[in-house]
């Protein structure tokens, strides 16, 4: 009987690359399912029984954490965008993971420990390592609760990119998408600026426009004109980046 699994990630580019590997490193698995939230998630593993599932971390309606806890008899490979050098915290042989982005040999050894798992028979184990995972990652929850990033999913045309939030020189809000502006380049991503407050670092990234956060230390020099409105002159940028009214305060001393 062939292997299934589920494959569970809000962006669908990452969705669709990693059942093309797939496709390519272990032909006899079937892909049951490939949801773009937790709530898809949960439903598909209800509905297909799958044998393996790839969880992104972080995901709409509920999270992978959440999702792995439904997971009964399922092994789990959660793939995140979180910090190396804690998820390598974590590392046990019941539980793999896959840090995006992700090499083909990464995936390559993630695979062979899975069918060395459906081979021995062994029933999945998640539930007791669940735990060590989310304590690993410094701050991702079981119910929901936010995660201070360290790394940005962007789109650039049919890419993926993935960004450093210290790389990051400034955010601006527009439409139902949000611009990241780092020294190389523009890329976008649909996370909003209230979200984006609630998990940054505020001594770093300071709103300064309600359409715009800005990187504190790509700050060169805060400029103010007769009428009193402050712009800002970037490390990284040509471009200036415009201060509202209701932020000036926060450049008095500059």
């Amino acid at each position: 009987m062939q292997p299934t699994a589920l494959i569970a990630d809000d962006e669908p580019l990452l969705a669709e690359y990693l059942k093309q590997q797939l496709a390519s490193l272990w032909p006899e698995l079937q892909i049951a399912a490939v949801a773009r939230n937790g709530l898809e998630a949960v439903a598909a593993l209800h509905e297909h029984e799958p044998d393996v599932a790839f969880l992104d971390i972080k995901m709409p309606g509920l999270s992978g954490l959440e999702v792995a806890r439904s997971a009964n008899g399922c092994h789990c490979v959660f793939v995140t965008a979180y910090d190396q050098y804690a998820v390598e915290a974590f590392e046990r042989d019941a539980i793999d993971y896959l840090l995006k982005p992700y090499s083909s040999e990464r995936l390559q050894r993630a695979v062979h420990k899975l069918q060395d798992k459906l081979a021995s028979q062994k029933p999945a184990n998640n539930g007791a390592l669940l735990e060590s995972l989310r304590l690993a990652l410094g701050g991702v929850t079981l119910n929901g609760g936010t995660q201070r990033l360290s790394w940005i999913r962007a789109g650039q045309g049919n890419e993926v990119k993935l960004i450093a939030v210290d790389d990051v020189c400034y955010f601006h809000a527009a439409d139902k998408y949000t611009t990241v502006v780092t020294r190389e380049g523009e890329y976008l991503i649909r996370t909003s600026l209230k979200e984006l407050l609630e998990q940054l670092d505020n001594e770093q990234f300071w709103q300064v426009h309600r359409a715009t956060l800005v990187n504190v230390r790509e700050i060169a020099e805060a400029s103010r004109d007769f009428t009193g409105k402050v712009t800002l002159s970037l490390k990284s940028r040509p471009e200036s980046v415009a201060v509202s009214r209701a932020y000036a305060h926060l450049f008095k001393q500059m």
